[in-house]
């Protein structure tokens, strides 16, 4: 039969069955048509979990094909031998039976004698890098002989080919710095022509090679993904969020792409991937309500599939960013339920992430508290890396100050002293430096001597107070070294863009909660954010402004 009627009539043939029942009908046919009909089966009988039947394997027209291959391997033309050896490598056959052993050992010798075609390199890289434990002095044969050819010729396959072998020899203590740096530069010019495959998996190796100086590459990359969002597979997906934290990425337009395709598409997403896109929001401080909304829609019908990291990965971002979707009632019910029933599946550091995130929104994990501030509990965090170390102790100690502020009602067991903190800052609890001076001239010129106001000022209840003003009975501004006849404490909260969700007047979990107790606490807070008053052009209006905000009743008075 001609070969381009038989890969005709081949590629409409969707199992194996009917695949060996037309080679039957075959009285002959080349190597190349046989390697293409093990391919034709590998497609429609193998996928990511393996053979999807597994007898396929003993059928007789199957068994014939392989003999073929093994006992004619030294005749078969390149293309044959590299497609075939692909095939079986997909089909899962034994890499140590004589078969492969044979079509890897040929492929090798026409390496070293240098007969493969620069496709053929590309083919022959592809079907190493599918087995467990990949030679690599063949791997780096093959990017020699890639390299004869002239990198700045190389096709979107060949360059991922070679970045993956790159990942896999550098493993290995292998240093190709100089190959990448090329490899960097040539890539950049292709990034346009990337599948949604071939930029993941770029972007990937990037990661993995430690490419921190690929700026222009990275940045290409990370525009270049936003058209893929919804032709992303899970996994490509994933390793493309790792790519933007890894790098530090900040691209607003593949934010919006996450928002439009994660709404539509998470009831076939897999909950590793909802994870990594939570915690792409919440390291980069993005409160986006339509992703956050379907996750917690997501997690009222899923939960019970989730892993223990999985429930942690969803629910936490919501603390942190300080965020209550419309269905928090059945969300943190669900919560509550899952955790009743697989509390004593999580590790320790992940349940108090947990319910400290939850105690940051006014959802109070009293029934779980006896069990957090239980000696046993705190010997397991105490075992567990990282230990009890400055976070852990935080955590516990602001979920202390929570029952015995906001729960009155709570009876449990307290958490013993040598376990709590006297202060401890949180990556976002310093004030923006500018705007801290710019808030001190202002009161300074209002209240006209510095010893009226303290700054960061540190209490007897963990929290740390940019700027507080003590005030005596009558409404009289007291110096703040005084400690008699106090009668009012006011908190000003010089809250900077760094408290703040990104793009957004929405104050993270962190200092919402300080503010918060500082209140119940007696203090009154006042807060000073960014946006009242980036636009003040000079001391006067931020004295006046500040006037207004903390003294109120007496504000217009004097004018």
């Amino acid at each position: 039969m001609d070969e381009q009627l038989f890969f005709k009539k081949l590629d409409n043939l969707c199992t194996s069955k009917e695949i060996f029942y037309f080679l039957s009908s075959l009285e002959i046919m080349s190597d190349t048509m046989a390697s293409g009909a093990l391919q034709r089966i590998s497609e429609v009988e193998a996928d990511d979990n393996g053979l999807k039947n597994p007898g396929l394997l003993e059928n007789e027209v199957f068994r014939a094909l392989c003999f073929q291959f093994e006992f004619e391997s030294s005749n078969l033309s390149n293309t044959g031998l590299l497609r075939a050896l692909q095939a079986l490598i997909k089909l899962r056959i034994d890499p140590q039976s004589t078969l492969m052993t044979r079509l890897l050992s040929e492929s090798e010798e026409r390496l070293g004698r240098g007969q493969l075609t620069a496709e053929n390199l590309c083919a022959l890289g592809e079907s190493l890098l599918e087995l467990e434990s990949p030679s690599c002095e063949t791997l780096e044969q093959i990017v020699s002989h890639m390299q004869e050819k002239g990198i700045e010729r190389w096709s979107p396959r060949e360059i991922v080919m070679v970045y993956k072998i790159l990942q896999v020899t550098v493993r290995e203590g292998k240093h190709w710095q100089n190959l990448l740096n090329r490899l960097n530069s040539v890539t950049l010019h292709t990034v346009s022509q990337l599948s949604p495959n071939f930029a993941s998996v770029i972007l990937n190796s990037l990661v993995v090679l430690h490419q921190t100086r690929a700026v222009p590459l990275v940045t290409a990359l990370c525009k270049h993904s936003v058209k893929h969002v919804p032709y992303f597979t899970d996994h490509e997906l994933v390793n493309v969020l790792e790519a933007f934290l890894y790098f530090g990425q900040k691209v607003q337009i593949f934010t919006k792409a996450l928002e439009r395709h994660v709404p539509k598409s998470i009831c076939t997403m897999h909950p590793q991937t909802v994870s990594k896109v939570m915690q792409y929001c919440c390291k980069k401080m993005i409160l986006s309500k339509p992703i956050f909304d379907a996750v917690a829609e997501s997690f009222i019908s899923s939960a019970d599939r989730l892993t223990t990291d999985q429930i942690a990965a969803y629910i936490i971002p919501f603390g942190t960013l300080n965020y209550l979707p419309p269905s928090a009632a059945s969300l943190f019910g669900k919560l509550e339920a899952v955790l009743h029933t697989r509390l004593r599946h999580f590790q320790p550091h992940t349940l108090l992430n947990l319910l400290h995130s939850c105690a940051l929104i006014q959802r109070y994990p009293i029934n779980f508290l006896p069990k957090i501030f239980s000696p046993y509990f705190l010997q397991k965090l105490q075992a567990q890396p990282p230990g009890l170390n400055g976070v852990a102790m935080s955590q516990l100690t602001q979920l202390f100050l929570t029952v015995t502020l906001e729960c009155p009602f709570y009876e449990g067991p307290k958490l013993l002293s040598k376990y709590q903190v006297k202060a401890c800052p949180t990556p976002h609890s310093s004030p923006d430096v500018h705007l801290f001076k710019r808030v001190k001239t202002g009161l300074l010129h209002l209240l006209k001597k510095r010893i009226y106001f303290a700054s960061e000022v540190s209490t007897p209840y963990f929290y740390v107070v940019d700027i507080e003003i003590k005030l005596d009975e009558e409404g009289f501004v007291l110096p703040a070294a005084q400690l008699e006849e106090v009668h009012r404490r006011i908190a000003l909260c010089v809250d900077g863009q760094n408290r703040f969700c990104a793009h957004s007047r929405n104050l993270l979990g962190e200092e919402a909660i300080k503010q918060r107790h500082l209140q119940l606490l007696g203090y009154e807070v006042v807060q000073i954010p960014f946006f009242e008053i980036e636009s003040l052009q000079n001391t006067r209006k931020m004295a006046d402004y500040l006037h207004k905000k903390i003294f109120p009743c007496t504000y217009g008075l004097s004018n």
